[in-house]
């Protein structure tokens, strides 16, 4: 069985009550799932979270929710919390709760490694840099991979590092493939059990990018390649750009 998890937690730094802020009408939780639901690998789909008023706004939609413990460190754990005594499942897809276009054939996209090949144990997404700003800010994380799609590293510095100084940085861009990862993960159930039970490491802390810490521990993550965008709304600016996209997709339909 796959079941899709969307972790979503109240007190975010930047944007405060961010899984309920109102984007077009509904509350972006719900956009999330709506999105997930559409998914033709997910059987089941539950919203994570530490907060009573994200579970009651969940039930009023018709979603299914787990009200986690609020001591829990990352969504990856209340992820864990939520499957741990699921017997049935199989593979588990972390669906971002900040991205409320997200497209369900980019979730299945990731899904597909785990679901064909047995030897594969955790998969994500990443999408070519098209934009200089892209490659130079930190928020944006990059990755780098090997001849077989599997991540050697993830960076919030832009990697890999072009040593040829005549070359600008717009043509590097059009010369050479720069990947910005997408934060939505599918992992086998036991590999994420052990994830949590791992130590972070030196490289994990100094990045602060939780993925790292499979890494460090050689397990490989597969990256799959999209060309389809998602919108990530981290700060009141990205909200703002996420409710004018979302009435010019309204304008379309």
């Amino acid at each position: 069985m796959v079941i899709g998890v969307i972790p979503a937690r109240y007190a975010s730094t930047r944007l405060p009550g961010k899984p309920l802020v109102d984007i077009g009408g509904k509350p972006m939780i719900q956009h999330v799932y709506e999105r997930a639901s559409e998914s033709k690998y997910i059987d089941h789909l539950i919203v994570a979270t530490d907060d009573q008023r994200i579970v009651d706004v969940v039930e009023n939609f018709g979603g299914k929710v787990v009200l986690t413990p609020p001591e829990l460190p990352s969504g990856s754990d209340r992820i864990a919390y939520v499957v741990k005594n699921m017997q049935d499942v199989e593979i588990i897809v972390n669906i971002q709760g900040d991205e409320p276009f997200i497209n369900p054939i980019m979730i299945d996209m990731a899904i597909e490694p785990l679901a064909f090949d047995k030897n594969i144990y955790v998969s994500t997404l990443a999408k070519r840099i098209s934009k200089v700003d892209e490659l130079k800010d930190f928020s944006v994380v990059k990755v780098v991979m090997d001849m077989y799609n599997d991540a050697l590293y993830f960076s919030r510095s832009p990697i890999p590092f072009v040593r040829d100084d005549s070359i600008s940085l717009d043509e590097k861009i059009k010369k050479f493939k720069f990947l910005k990862h997408i934060g939505l993960y599918v992992y086998r159930k036991e590999a994420l059990l052990e994830f949590t039970r791992m130590e972070q490491g030196i490289i994990e802390q100094l990045e602060k990018l939780e993925q790292l810490r499979f890494l460090e521990n050689k397990i490989p993550i597969k990256v799959v390649e999209t060309e389809y965008e998602s919108i990530s709304v981290d700060t009141p600016e990205d909200l703002k750009k996420a409710r004018n996209y979302y009435q010019k997709l309204k304008k379309q339909q």
